[in-house]
């Protein structure tokens, strides 16, 4: 089936918002994430994510039914231990917008839903006066034992995108894998793109 992506605004991104929750715990349970998701902190996240001036949703839909979506946000709007390596390098995150999750289920990938995921987050980014766009993404050693036979990695689909990673720009961000008994901190490397 094809997939139709758009970005959602108002009531209807508040109506999305279980769906993205739920999403979100699908994708991210499998590797490099291996979230093992919690309902009540992805509540919490959504709505701080919400409550961000300028914050766009982008869905992709198939039929009725959301298989996919992205969003991002100001990087002033984020959490400190976000905004801090950009702070402690005079970086003005008023200028800087953060691209938060891309998530799609496996059997709607290699359809451009990924281009287009970023194609609006950068519009919007561009539309609140941002410069620069960023992300994070999890770091994990290539023999990491749960690393899937075959795994790629997206680095190569962000370097087409034209974003690169920033040198010492690491932060840590804490949540519980499966096999964990609580969380723990897991080191997040930025990207970052002009726009």
């Amino acid at each position: 089936m094809s997939v139709a992506v758009r970005p959602l605004t108002g009531a209807e991104l508040h109506g999305a918002l279980g769906d993205l929750a739920t999403l979100r715990i699908t994708v991210f349970a499998a590797y490099p994430y291996l979230y093992d998701g919690d309902a009540a902190y992805e509540a919490d996240y959504l709505q701080e994510f919400v409550a961000a001036p300028d914050a766009v949703l982008v869905a992709a839909f198939a039929g009725a039914r959301i298989v996919g979506a992205a969003t991002a946000s100001p990087m002033a709007a984020q959490k400190a231990e976000f905004r801090a390596p950009f702070e402690q390098r005079g970086f003005d995150t008023a200028r800087l917008f953060y691209f938060g999750e891309s998530v799609l289920l496996p059997e709607y990938r290699g359809q451009g839903v990924g281009h287009a995921f970023f194609d609006h987050r950068e519009a919007q980014a561009a539309r609140a006066g941002a410069t620069a766009a960023t992300f994070a993404a999890v770091i994990r050693p290539d023999d990491h034992p749960a690393r899937p036979s075959g795994y790629v990695p997206l680095d190569a689909f962000w370097i087409r995108r034209g974003y690169a990673p920033i040198d010492g720009f690491v932060t840590e961000l804490g949540w519980k894998e499966h096999g964990e008994a609580e969380e723990s901190l897991k080191p997040m490397q930025y990207w970052m793109r002009r726009l």
